[in-house]
């Protein structure tokens, strides 16, 4: 059974739920590289992105929309964490990249830094979408659209669509696109942290995750109101990112052995959330 909500809660409590996501993923990275140690922590990470892929695969069998859209979420968020990021991670100490370093301050880690290097695959990605003519992503439709690709549409039926599947590709995806914008710009060689780019890509995703968040307030069906917020949230992500680069304010999320009540809230706070949900399905059945 699919969850409905009235509009606009269905769309607020999709975007909480996701928000609350993205330091958690920082922080649950940070833990496991201090819980295993350098001994340990690609094993660990190893089996993370296995338990995402479990995850996956759970999604892949179920019918119900919405378990299969967040099995895909939280399949996607360990699937980047533990296979992807840690990988980076695993290259950058295996070729000895140093940090970038500014004013005595690690202001980029070595992964961050050959994490642009994969802008190729990137792109092959993004030509597979762009010429994918059952695509059903708002954004790739426009580009359709407006270069004028004549497809002929064959909307899949819902139930033969993936829907796990398409919500792990999409938040690897975004989180990928975005984590390479971020440190293009933030290189002093390309732009800088303070260059006008940085500030008007800053401005520019504050304006465009508005412009979504409107549109997802629309939306009551909460599986597809999680798999739209996602790129509401990343994209205004940039936004956290960029002010936390700026040492506008302090990421707890960086150092959550210091914050572990901050890091806690957070966590219980989405469980809360996505009680409410559980709730809210159980309540719908018994009618």
């Amino acid at each position: 059974m699919n969850i409905t909500l009235k509009k606009p809660v269905s769309g607020i409590l999709a975007f909480l739920i996701i928000l609350l996501t993205m330091p958690l993923g920082h922080a649950l990275m940070i833990m496991t590289e201090h819980v295993f140690g350098k001994a340990y922590v690609f094993q660990a990470a190893f089996v993370m992105g296995l338990l995402g892929l479990v995850l996956l695969i759970l999604g892949m069998k179920t019918q119900n929309e919405t378990k299969a859209t967040f099995l895909g979420l939280f399949a996607g968020l360990l699937i980047w964490t533990g296979w992807i990021e840690f990988s980076f991670v695993f290259f950058a100490h295996h070729l000895g990249i140093q940090p970038l370093i500014e004013n005595g301050e690690v202001v980029t880690k070595p992964e961050y830094l050959i994490l642009p290097s994969s802008i190729g695959f990137l792109s092959v990605i993004f030509i597979y979408f762009l010429f994918n003519r059952h695509t059903q992503c708002n954004f790739f439709r426009w580009l359709q659209r407006n270069l004028r690709m004549k497809f002929v549409n064959r909307i899949p039926a819902e139930k033969d669509r993936p829907i796990a599947l398409i919500t792990t590709t999409e938040i690897i995806t975004i989180l990928w696109i975005f984590y390479i914008a971020l440190m293009l710009i933030y290189d002093n060689r390309i732009f800088g942290d303070h260059h006008p780019v940085t500030y008007l890509f800053a401005f520019g995703s504050l304006l465009w995750s508005l412009y979504l968040f409107i549109n997802l307030l629309k939306i009551n069906n909460i599986a597809y109101a999680i798999r739209y917020g996602i790129p509401v949230v990343i994209i205004f992500w940039n936004v956290v990112e960029i002010l936390g680069r700026w040492n506008i304010y302090n990421e707890i999320w960086v150092e959550p052995l210091e914050h572990k009540i901050e890091i806690l809230s957070i966590f219980f706070v989405l469980v809360l959330l996505m009680t409410i949900l559980f709730y809210e399905r159980k309540h719908k059945k018994s009618k």
